[in-house]
């Protein structure tokens, strides 16, 4: 029996109490503290510190389209119930599978570093203890965590530290003095200060939008035991912890940082963690620094976690191995990514801007995936494809985050071809873009193709 001849509705929430899948929820809860995490943080309060209220119109269609991405992850996975990498083997071609496998590893492979980074500088500052030991500590905490308990263990801490970091910036509204003309000029769509805003702009989307958390999510629900029977607990656990929990998330931290920290002597790529909490001090009081690294370092903590498994699931998956800790095979890789993220630490540089960078970087990855989904939400990978509105969604997900990344790229990696990283980033646009082009180019031949023999 296919996952969706099982005698129930598969577009819509339909099944079950709120107060049951308010219960039951969780896999979208691992992607939504890798979205809310220090790199987002570091975008949102850039932008409100470097342009204002600017850039609030990206904030909120971060959101929207975060949870529309969720959806079209989660519906190809409870869909086929299976892992993304071995539907598309199986549908595209083991070529096509290792493509999206080496996009995903690479986008989670830096971030992960960065982040352990961020988790080591910030213990350092709080404590005083040198942020290379911090780095090796929370390394091996993260491999004995989640090669020891697994997917829970990622779930629970995601939900704790998630919900604490949203309501500590929630709160912090009723403190600051927003601005509600600038707010609604912010709703204009503008892209602010040229190569700044475009990175920026990049990196907030970058955030919601993620290809660690697309590929990541069959993956999740796989660990829960989630099938289309769940569609609607699956729909109602997307809407609560991207649209609702992130959203909120994004909000709030932006606004804060508009009102609080806009100058014209502020830089985007000059802000620190620091500077940014000790702007706050005046606002909201002496402690502002200390709840500041504190909510960075909550965002921080729980986005390690999520991120660390994202390699292990795809490599895993890829080479026909289980993908929970009962596979010995893949908790030893599991706490091989855990371990290796402690180099982290010991990164040159100031890990604000490297955040927002990491995010722009891994948005490059993102269309490539976005149009894998889509192509095998209407092929017959699955039993019943996509909606006209769903599709419309994914076309409008794909185009935004081309032209974004495609900003990107033009603005920071094109002008300094020849220096090692941009010339990376332009060849890794340039293929993806291509292997894109093809997959769209492939999809458009078969639709003819079907279209005439019928």
């Amino acid at each position: 029996m296919s996952p969706g001849s099982r005698g129930h509705d598969v577009t819509a929430v339909t099944e079950g109490s709120w107060r049951a899948y308010l219960a039951d929820m969780g896999p979208s809860w691992i992607a939504g503290a890798i979205a809310a995490g220090p790199a987002t943080m570091a975008s949102l309060v850039t932008a409100g510190a470097t342009f204002g209220y600017a850039l609030l119109w990206i904030v909120l269609l971060s959101a929207v389209l975060g949870a529309s991405a969720q959806y079209l992850a989660m519906r190809l996975g409870l869909l086929t119930e299976a892992g993304i990498v071995t539907i598309v083997e199986r549908h595209l071609g083991e070529g096509w599978a290792w493509v999206l496998v080496i996009d995903a590893v690479l986008a989670a492979g830096l971030a992960q570093l960065v982040i352990m980074k961020s988790v080591a500088d910030i213990s350092a500052t709080v404590t005083g203890v040198d942020a290379r030991i911090w780095g090796v500590g929370w390394a091996v905490i993260l491999a004995l965590g989640l090669a020891g308990r697994g997917y829970r263990f990622v779930e629970l801490l995601a939900k704790l530290l998630v919900t604490a970091v949203v309501v500590a910036f929630l709160a912090s509204l009723f403190v600051v003095p927003i601005d509600p003309a600038g707010a609604a000029a912010g709703l204009v769509p503008r892209i602010p200060a040229g190569v700044d805003g475009a990175i920026v702009a990049a990196g907030i989307l970058g955030g919601a939008v993620h290809i660690t958390l697309i590929t990541m999510h069959s993956y999740t629900m796989r660990a829960r035991g989630w099938t289309a029977r769940d569609y609607g607990l699956a729909t109602f656990d997307v809407g609560a912890s991207m649209l609702v929990a992130f959203g909120v998330y994004s909000l709030a931290i932006f606004l804060v940082a508009a009102a609080a920290l806009h100058s014209p002597d502020v830089t985007a790529g000059e802000l620190t963690a620091v500077s940014a909490a000790q702007a706050l001090g005046p606002l909201v009081g002496s402690s502002a620094r200390w709840l500041f690294l504190l909510g960075l370092w909550g965002a921080a903590v729980s986005t390690l976690g999520g991120n660390t498994v994202v390699p292990p699931y795809l490599i895993a998956d890829k080479l026909g191995w289980g993908t929970d800790v009962s596979d010995g095979r893949y908790r030893a890789l599991l706490a091989a990514v855990a371990l290796l993220s402690g180099l982290g630490a010991f990164l040159g540089g100031v890990f604000f801007p490297l955040l927002v960078l990491v995010l722009a970087f891994g948005l490059v990855g993102t269309p490539f995936a976005i149009a894998v989904v889509l192509y095998l939400l209407n092929s017959d990978a699955v039993p019943e494809r996509n909606s006209t509105l769903a599709n419309l969604g994914g076309v409008v997900l794909l185009a935004v985050t081309a032209i974004l990344a495609g900003n990107f790229v033009g603005s920071q990696a094109l002008p300094e071809l020849g220096d090692p990283i941009p010339t990376f980033v332009a060849a890794f646009a340039a293929a993806l873009g291509a292997a894109t082009l093809v997959l769209i180019g492939t999809y458009v031949r078969e639709s003819f193709r079907g279209a005439a023999a019928r």
